[in-house]
């Protein structure tokens, strides 16, 4: 499967956003994540709408939009709207989460369902066929900057191991302390669409931007 990089632009620097992204973008980056929280589904507030709309006026990369919200079926229409081309729900804030990834796929762009660490990658059995992409969270979401949780990596294997059994080639995303460190352990165990956010926006963008992206296609 091939490897993406998905830098996290939750932990750039608000007051030159658009120049971080254009780091990122020199660097050969093909997809820029995008965290939406509401301070409901998870404590804090990040941005919306308006900041995706401008953002995707700026750069032709991928758009992968994290929906950290209650109940997003009120808003994927306007998240499309504005740009989106992956749009991943929480499993655990879907009313049907079938129908709001039937929801996102209708609106021509790909669908993807994540879980926050706690949960048992067991919910997911009736829908591993229905996501484009599955994000396993390996922090508590909601907070850039903590470490990585080391009981991810098994769930990785175990979700990976799940897909294969299915005949399955669907993306495996981690979100969550990953760093040039650990990146190695993740991919090996199964995950191949890599967030990162403090490990590419702290210091030199461009060059961790880099960096990472050789890593990966090292892998490849």
């Amino acid at each position: 499967m091939k490897n993406y990089l998905s830098p996290s632009i939750l932990s750039a620097d608000f007051a030159h956003l658009g120049e971080d992204i254009r780091h990122v973008e020199a660097a050969g980056t093909p997809y820029l994540h995008y965290d939406v929280m509401d301070g409901m589904f998870v404590p804090s507030i990040s941005f919306g709408m308006p900041v995706l709309e401008s953002v995707r006026r700026i750069t032709d990369m991928v758009l992968d939009v994290h929906l950290m919200i209650e109940d997003p079926d009120r808003y994927i229409d306007e998240f499309v709207r504005c740009g989106a081309d992956i749009i991943t729900v929480h499993y655990e804030a879907c009313r049907d989460v079938e129908k709001t990834l039937r929801m996102i796929k209708d609106k021509g762009i790909k669908a993807g369902v994540t879980i926050k660490p706690g949960t048992p990658n067991s919910v997911l059995v009736n829908v591993l066929d229905k996501a484009d992409m599955i994000l396993l969270m390996t922090v508590e979401p909601g907070f850039g900057g903590q470490s990585y949780i080391p009981g991810s990596t098994e769930k990785i294997r175990e979700l990976r191991r799940m897909l294969d059994e299915r005949g399955l080639q669907t993306d495996i995303e981690v979100d969550g302390g990953i760093k040039k460190s650990n990146l190695q352990t993740v991919l090996d165990a199964g995950a191949n669409v890599i967030v990162a956010g403090s490990a590419i926006f702290k210091g030199d963008i461009e060059q961790n931007a880099k960096d990472f992206m050789e890593l990966l296609r090292e892998k490849q």
